[in-house]
């Protein structure tokens, strides 16, 4: 504190600069490569708190409405990555996809509230705090199942099934137990999920049949020609729509537009990498967590810039809190799937499944629907801090691999 308010000016680009190289050492070593995203997320937090009118406004044009098309752009990535088969799988192993969910909206949204509550923070950070945990999975968890040697099947549908049904899940859990902190409107909260999560998804999806199927229209360039220009006309029709015209759904209006903006593009760049340059199949799969972990850290530097002075008075008692809300998440997890009888892959699942929450819908949402870069405060630090312990939990697991039973 004393470094960021009497000495900023001498010290901020020395530190900027320190985490920045300790960056790029990680992304050159295998071993310490899963940690280079949350260093990176230090660079752009330590320049937000140093510098925070450069995450302000740019020519006039406030960041802070860049945050949910950012959102929405990650959430297309996430959906890039699915199938309609992942969310199939529920019928296949509805057990532990059941006690997953269950547990995930419990154990979490509890454990936000009693946490809240025990550490009396404003009404405003307290929200912020039920309201992490009130959200779904996040999709990181996918990763941490796999490194750890889990089900990652389970996982991809537990995350897909909780993302689901968060459009309800979220506003109720919210408005019971935070309602009294700050005023909840859910269905206001519920539309905004739907525009920032459920269509970018769902455009996704549609990206992901475009990109990976094996069937003649996807992989011929007049049909992907066609798809990229009836995309852009329906994006560009979108724009005009009037929000009178389409009454409660002008809350999507954002959503659709963005949506059909990046199947537009998804389809285009296939045409031109993968027909016309004859380049590889694959190059999505590496552009997309680029793309999606620069949105990251950009909407986390917008909202600490925004929160830096309440951050330097609880900004410690909120890391403290979202490392027990972690290791609740963690522990109840990892033994609710115990308890429910399932296999040691399938526990794991559970543990990253229930421990890692979706911090990007939370910023959102504490943004655009709640007004608070306070509410934001907690989705900002928890995020950072599930990928640190998950990473660390997901390689102990991989030293400790699961006998296979014969």
């Amino acid at each position: 504190v004393m470094l960021l308010m009497g000495y900023r000016s001498e010290v901020g680009l020395p530190v900027i600069i320190l985490f920045a190289s300790l960056a790029l050492f990680c992304m050159g070593h295998s071993f310490f490569k899963n940690f280079a995203f949350t260093i990176w997320v230090f660079v752009f937090v330590a320049a937000s708190m140093f510098y925070p009118s450069v995450f302000g406004v740019w020519f006039r044009f406030d960041l802070k409405f860049l945050i949910v098309p950012l959102i929405q752009i990650i959430m297309f990535g996430m959906g890039t990555t699915l199938n309609v088969k992942d969310f199939g799988r529920v019928f296949v192993m509805p057990w532990p996809v059941f006690i997953g969910i269950f547990l995930q909206f419990t154990v979490m949204p509890l454990a936000g509230y009693s946490l809240a509550m025990l550490f009396n923070f404003d009404p405003e950070v307290a929200a912020g705090v039920i309201l992490i945990g009130s959200c779904s999975g996040g999709v990181a968890s996918n990763l941490m199942t796999y490194l750890a040697g889990g089900n990652v099947a389970l996982s991809v549908t537990m995350t897909s099934c909780s993302t689901l049904i968060s459009p309800l899940m979220t506003p109720l859990l919210m408005k019971v137990l935070a309602g009294r902190l700050v005023p909840i409107d859910f269905v206001a909260m519920m539309f905004s999920i739907f525009n920032m999560i459920i269509i970018p998804i769902l455009a996704g999806l549609i990206a992901n049949r475009i990109l990976y199927s094996r069937a003649k229209w996807a992989n011929k360039a007049v049909s992907l020609a066609l798809i990229s220009s009836a995309s852009l006309f329906l994006s560009a029709a979108a724009i005009f729509l009037r929000e009178d015209f389409l009454g409660p759904l002008a809350t999507l209006k954002n959503g659709i537009i963005i949506g059909f903006a990046l199947i537009c593009l998804v389809a285009l760049a296939k045409l031109i990498v993968n027909i016309v340059l004859r380049g590889s199949g694959n190059w999505m799969d590496k552009a997309l967590p680029i793309v999606s972990m620069s949105g990251i850290c950009f909407i986390i530097a917008i909202i600490t810039a925004r929160s830096r002075d309440k951050l330097l008075t609880v900004g410690l008692a909120l890391i403290a809190v979202a490392i027990i809300h972690n290791f609740i998440g963690y522990v109840l997890g990892y033994w609710g799937g115990r308890a429910a009888k399932l296999d040691e892959t399938s526990c794991r699942t559970m543990g990253f499944e229930v421990g890692m929450q979706n911090g990007g819908m939370a910023s959102g949402i504490a943004m655009e629907v709640l007004k608070s870069a306070s509410a934001a405060m907690a989705p900002a630090i928890f995020g950072p801090w599930m990928n640190i312990s998950g990473s660390v939990l997901a390689n102990w697991w991989r030293r400790k691999p699961v006998k296979s039973r014969r």
